[in-house]
């Protein structure tokens, strides 16, 4: 891995590297870079905080953010709860789950939690590897945290039906991962879970909600953009992101200019 320049990021006693190119798992035909914080243990929730706010994120104790060569795709975006107005669905997805029971359990392995993971892994992201997980692959993704992270598990009628892993910070929650009963249709859980985050947030003082990153060009992360008013974060500074929406694709100017 190459050293890359870290002179604008957070805590210097931090280094950050940058991963070898592979493929992405967002943009057919795209290769993707990451880069890296270490040493993981030095990354508390302080300052993963201070991370999250310059368009980091983690998985299990490994925390990133995009460094691609050409395509900068990737926007990290949050929501500032306070302004947030549902719309239709996002009401409705209210209305058709109010039967649920949310309740938060220790950080720690259920069976019946991984079951539901790889059922939905199998019928949303067949083929991408995440479905054939094995227990000590969820376990790494979900279920390591050096920083105060939360299970919470949603049931109906004591039928399992979501489970959502959310970080706290000082100034919001951030959306680590949420996996939900893929044969309810149509049921909206995951638009119900969101709604329900920034509740979350509300009850608690915290002005934000971080939803990670939004691609314009991926079907999978459009919905992330239905929550208004949706802020990204651009050259360092986070800003509404339907300023942006009506400029050109980033991913559609890179390959014009690559094409010329």
């Amino acid at each position: 891995m190459s050293r890359l320049n870290d002179s604008e990021l957070p805590f210097s006693l931090l280094q950050f590297y940058a991963t070898a190119p592979y493929t992405c798992s967002y943009l057919p035909d795209e290769r993707a870079r990451s880069q890296v914080a270490t040493p993981s243990h030095l990354i508390n929730t302080e300052v993963y905080g201070e991370l999250v706010r310059s368009g980091f994120r983690r998985s299990g104790v490994f925390t990133y953010r995009p460094k691609c060569d050409e395509c900068h795709a990737c926007i990290p975006v949050r929501l500032p709860v306070d302004r947030f107005a549902a719309n239709r669905s996002q009401l409705r997805s209210i209305r058709r789950h109010t039967g649920l029971q949310a309740r938060e359990l220790p950080l720690g392995f259920l069976d019946e939690h991984y079951q539901l993971y790889l059922r939905y892994q199998a019928a949303r992201h067949a083929g991408g590897g995440m479905d054939q997980d094995s227990h000590e692959q969820y376990t790494h993704f979900l279920l390591q945290s050096r920083v105060d992270t939360r299970l919470i598990e949603f049931t109906d009628a004591g039928v399992l039906r979501m489970v959502s892993i959310l970080d706290v910070l000082n100034d919001g929650l951030s959306s680590v991962y949420t996996f939900y009963d893929p044969d309810l249709r149509p049921a909206a859980l995951g638009t119900y879970n969101i709604v329900w985050q920034i509740a979350q947030c509300v009850a608690n003082g915290l002005p934000y909600l971080y939803l990670g990153y939004w691609i314009r060009d991926s079907r999978k992360m459009a919905y992330k953009a239905n929550f208004k008013p949706v802020e990204g974060l651009f050259e360092g500074q986070w800003i509404d992101l339907q300023e942006r929406m009506a400029e050109p694709s980033p991913l559609a100017a890179a390959r014009k200019i690559h094409a010329e």
